[in-house]
């Protein structure tokens, strides 16, 4: 091989080594802030696949639905607490210290960002309300009245 191959040899090597290198620093530094969806099962119960359960302490993302009556508000301060609930049973009580969204209610889904307290708690300080998927802007719905194939609610 002459030297000017090696060099090139030498060169591209040390290229692809330093570019190995630098992926594995940038994943090992996102790998803590990387938030996983959980529902209020897989807490609970852990992920279907895999049965891995979040770690006390653990940045994560949960989503559920507000159970009817478990809004806490606290009188002096925007203390708020509710439970959330899916369609496995799982119930997670959130904690959350903030204004929340408007489309905020009880029996509304949501979705939360926080840390896991326990294995059914979670100190959340992002909350997220969900839109109503069937969710139609006025003039559409005015627009399409009267056309009995297409049956939409006024909301």
């Amino acid at each position: 091989m002459n030297p000017r191959r090696k060099k090139r040899l030498l060169i591209t090597s040390a290229l692809v080594v330093g570019l190995s290198l630098a992926v594995g620093l940038v994943l090992f530094a996102l790998q803590q802030n990387i938030d996983l969806f959980y529902t209020p099962t897989e807490i609970i119960e852990g992920k279907k696949e895999t049965g891995i359960k979040p770690e006390v302490g653990q940045r994560l993302r949960i989503g559920g639905m507000v159970l009817n009556g478990s809004v806490k508000r606290d009188p002096e301060s925007l203390k708020v607490s509710f439970d959330l609930i899916d369609n496995g049973g799982g119930i997670v009580t959130v904690f959350f210290t903030g204004i929340l969204p408007d489309l905020f209610r009880e029996g509304q889904g949501i979705v939360a960002q926080g840390e896991l307290l326990n294995a059914t708690q979670v100190n959340a300080f992002e909350v997220l309300a969900k839109h109503d998927e069937e969710y139609m802007p006025p003039e559409v719905a005015e627009a399409l009245e009267g056309m009995d194939h297409l049956k939409t609610d006024k909301k």
